[in-house]
């Protein structure tokens, strides 16, 4: 099977080449290759009773790496287990117009954080109006940068509870519906986002596509152009159960912009991937030249250090296990002790048989000294 560790070898000098790497996208470019490769290191496991021996190598740990996302994926799914409620959650997307991609790529640290507070703050109004809510829900959001085809497509994604915590300390239910119109949601998220890129207009850099946006007059225009135009703010049907909500946001939360599975092939400088159509919901085959595969893949590599998971209101750190035990109770939740989470177990969980162990006939395996990287 074709990976994207394979194209990048394969294609990744002829690319470098002709193209500009940041350093982020180098460095995750360069993971990306050296992962689970003598490069790393690894070490060997031998079994003593049926002889079989198993050489590991090391993972790059990069979290665009579509390798390295299992474990912290499960491990993440596990924690937010103690803080989902028996109650229906709803799925809100938030997105903004093709207009702003080349400002936002160019700002990259900023744009992306002001999609996290408006997209929040928009949901925080609606749920606080008594004509709404009338309460404090909570979200967990995750920011994707892509679409379907690899595309640059910046949106957050936002997991929201049916409720929230009025002043009084009571539980108060949405009901079967989000608490929300959604067009009226997306007017006021069009309003909290344009006001504030106003505000930040002379702390943006402007570069590629969006250099003409250094005339303030441009920007200004394009400014009013946007709050002509509908942006698409949509909420898909409630999920059945709290686990459906964990299934669904370990989906979401640590993917990369494309898995190796949805990889078709790769031959004559062409890579060829698998992508749902959203007209039709149909799936489909995409061939792109090598380059444009790369370039597609490295535009969606993060800022350094940017926290792509944030959690709102109900979900946000501070005294966080108080405010979540108390609307267990109001919401008849069960409680759960909060435990650490077993390392061991999950791993036991992915691999289907307990680490350090031997898969033929389940005895100790020895683990033999350190390979030195690159000399196996």
């Amino acid at each position: 099977m074709t990976e994207v560790q394979d194209i990048f070898i394969r294609y990744g000098d002829q690319y470098q080449s002709c193209n500009h790497l940041s350093y982020q996208q180098e460095k995750a470019f360069n993971a990306i290759i050296s992962c689970r490769t003598a490069v790393l290191g690894g070490h060997c496991e031998a079994c003593s009773e049926c002889g079989s021996f198993d050489i590991s190598y090391n993972s790059c740990k990069n979290r665009h790496c579509p390798k390295c996302q299992a474990y912290r994926q499960e491990k993440w799914v596990e924690e937010r287990s103690f803080d989902v409620l028996d109650v229906s959650y709803y799925h809100a997307v938030f997105t903004v117009p093709s207009e702003l991609y080349p400002l936002f790529y160019s700002n990259q640290q900023e744009a992306y954080g002001l999609l996290f507070r408006c997209a929040w703050e928009t949901i925080k109004e609606f749920a606080s109006d008594k004509r709404y809510l009338g309460a404090l829900t909570g979200a967990t959001s995750v920011l994707h940068t892509w679409g379907r085809q690899l595309q640059y497509h910046p949106h957050v994604h936002m997991i929201i509870p049916s409720g929230g915590l009025t002043r009084h300390g009571t539980w108060r239910s949405s009901g079967k519906n989000f608490f929300a119109p959604v067009k009226a949601m997306s007017k006021v998220f069009r309003g909290k986002l344009l006001a504030a890129l106003k505000r930040m207009y002379h702390t943006l850099g402007f570069y590629g596509k969006s250099a003409y946006l250094a005339d303030e007059k441009a920007f200004c225009d394009l400014v009013s152009m946007l709050y002509e135009k509908g942006w698409v703010v949509y909420c898909k049907k409630p999920f059945k159960d709290a686990g459906c909500v964990l299934s669904y946001l370990g989906r979401y939360t640590h993917r990369v912009a494309i898995a190796n599975a949805r990889i078709i092939s790769d031959a004559g400088g062409k890579v060829t991937f698998k992508y749902r159509d959203a007209r039709d919901n149909r799936e489909k085959a995409m061939t792109l030249d090598a380059d444009e595969f790369i370039r597609r893949f490295l535009m969606h590599v993060l800022p350094p250090g940017f926290a792509k998971i944030r959690h709102y209101g109900l979900l946000a750190s501070r005294d966080k296990n108080e405010r979540i035990d108390r609307c267990k109770r109001l919401t008849n939740t069960p409680l759960i002790e909060r435990i650490a989470v077993d390392a061991l177990a999950i791993l036991t969980r992915m691999l289907g048989k307990a680490p350090g162990t031997c898969i033929n006939c389940g005895c100790r395996l020895m683990k033999l000294p350190l390979m030195r990287p690159a000399l196996c």
